[in-house]
């Protein structure tokens, strides 16, 4: 029963990428928008204050906040999508359809349940306009249980088929026929369920918000703790998109979560300066800056022999957490040989959200340094107070340094490059590989080293036969194993390129960092399975 519920969480978590890693591209491009439309920039860049730059402003940013408030729609496919075992294309627009019809009846609903408010605004009364209908205001999480309850039938009905006449009702036309009476009936129940389950998670708002800087703290820290699970999304992910990171009203329209919020506020030339819900997602110091520091700690306590080959290994792990936020090549270069750093550091990124807390930082800043500069610096000090975001970050770059050094070596922990005799320093990735395998090849090998490496990966992984499914996430190869003793974790690490192997019952992830996408095609290639996820 645990291992079930551990897989499902496992691919539950993946799931939630599909739409999660779409949405901070669109807060990208908002904050591009706002460059262009920025009274100040526009005082100090006299030829952007033109019809055709600033209309275009408008137009990208006044676009793209429009997915802010079709969330659940969003959600609904993404996680469909990501849940679906095949066919993934039909169980997206299965769930368009459905998330439509679940929209629709529940409007009908209370309409003959004489349940409808009339009022000129909707605001606090617990319901909105959805696709332009009006319905309980169930934000994300509409999204998520219909994106769910979609998946489900989809893959328990899409290989469904039918003799004769009936032939043609087969497949995905009887996953839609058998999702029709099944979100009616959520319609239908949700709408006395919901109140219920709404007031909850406003007195759980209400409950972290009153723990004030400590429920803060385990916040980050919990966001961090996680990382070995691939769970941590769903740490943050309901206070970046639900209430619980905060409700406000932004140019008319209200809005729930803080990456909702603030989105809409970096296109609001009117709004002066971000709501304090911004810091819950304000995660990026222990990326951008203690992990640099960690990193600098293992390079000056690794013996004098090793450092050139340390610095060789921690310098592109360092470059990629403060540019991108990808922090798992370093968290794991330490989180199996010293446990103790990584909770320490768990708890330096908690404290990190405390410290832009007590010093009203208002700044963006969830991964790396170029995600923080395009959303800040077009707004300002006024408007984030980012000059203090990168102070706090100096200073727990500071801290982390200190710290780390003072447990390295006060505990002797074997970190890179503290290995013991006979113990090469390993945290490769993978180009680090193939440019071993091409010394001496001829430049168009490129074909042979990756299906080498694939090659090495399914031997390690305990052979083709071993391995059932394989996904990947942003930086994991997921994997389900029959027999995950079969698994060389030495292997891994030392000739695939591999920061970490994490294995859970018969769930494998082995972590690549940002080219696991690639690696992912070549093992489907060598395997000759088709990448249906």
């Amino acid at each position: 029963m645990k291992q079930k519920m551990m897989e499902a969480m496992q691919r539950f978590s993946k799931a939630m990428f599909i739409p999660v890693l779409i949405l901070p591209i669109a807060g990208i491009l908002i904050a591009l928008g706002n460059v262009f439309t920025n009274p100040r920039l526009l005082e100090i860049i006299p030829f952007l204050d033109n019809p055709v730059t600033t209309g275009f402003g408008s137009i990208l940013s006044g676009s793209l906040v429009s997915i802010l408030s079709n969330l659940g729609l969003i959600f609904a496919v993404g996680i469909t999508v990501g849940l679906a075992k095949k066919e993934k294309s039909v169980a997206g627009f299965t769930a368009l359809l459905g998330y439509l019809v679940f929209v629709n009846a529940m409007n009908k609903f209370m309409e003959l349940s004489g349940l409808l408010l009339e009022a000129d605004s909707l605001q606090g009364t617990g319901q909105t306009l959805v696709l332009g209908v009006q319905i309980l205001d169930m934000g994300v999480f509409l999204g998520i249980m219909l994106g769910l309850v979609t998946a489900f039938i989809h893959n328990k009905f899409i290989d469904t088929e039918f003799n004769g006449a009936f032939q043609i009702y087969g497949g995905s036309r009887f996953v839609f026929i058998v999702l029709i009476p099944v979100t009616v009936l959520m319609a239908v129940l949700l709408t006395y369920i919901w109140p219920i389950f709404q007031n909850g998670i406003n007195n759980l708002g209400t409950l972290i918000q009153h723990s004030g800087n400590f429920g803060l703290f385990l916040y980050g820290m919990l966001e961090r703790l996680l990382i070995p699970t691939g769970l941590h999304h769903l740490v943050y992910t309901p206070f970046l998109y639900t209430s619980l990171g905060g409700v406000a009203e932004v140019g008319g329209q209200v809005l729930e979560g803080a990456r909702n919020i603030y989105y809409a506020e970096i296109a609001d030339p009117a709004v002066a300066r971000l709501s304090e819900s911004v810091i819950w997602d304000a995660r990026g110091i222990a990326k951008m800056f203690g992990l640099i520091g960690a990193c600098l700690a293992m390079y000056h306590t690794a013996k004098p022999e090793n450092k050139v080959k340390v610095k060789a290994i921690l310098i592109p792990a360092a470059f990629t957490s403060f540019i991108a936020g990808v922090t798992e090549p370093i968290e794991f270069s330490f989180m199996f040989v010293a446990p103790i750093l990584f909770v320490v550091h768990a708890a330096l990124s908690g404290l990190s959200m405390v410290a832009l807390n007590l010093l009203d930082v208002r700044a963006i800043g969830p991964n790396g340094m170029i995600d923080f500069l395009l959303f800040n610096v077009p707004l300002g000090f006024e408007k984030t107070s980012w000059p203090m975001y990168i102070f706090v970050g100096i200073l727990f770059f500071v801290i982390y340094y200190v710290v780390f050094r003072f447990l390295i070596t006060k505990f002797n922990f074997k970190t890179v490059g503290r290995e013991d005799a006979g113990k090469e320093a390993k945290l490769y990735s993978k180009q680090d590989y193939k440019e071993k395998k091409r010394k001496g090849k001829a430049k168009d090998d490129t074909n042979t080293a990756n299906t080498d490496m694939a090659s090495l990966i399914v031997e390690a992984l305990g052979g083709a036969e071993n391995i059932d499914t394989i996904t990947n996430c942003y930086t994991r190869l997921r994997l389900t194993l029959r027999q995950p003793n079969l698994v060389d974790e030495e292997t891994l690490k030392t000739k695939t390129g591999a920061s970490g192997v994490i294995v859970k019952d018969k769930n494998v992830q082995v972590v690549y960092g940002l080219q696991v996408t690639t690696v992912r095609k070549s093992v489907d290639d060598y395997l000759g399975r088709e990448q249906t996820e």
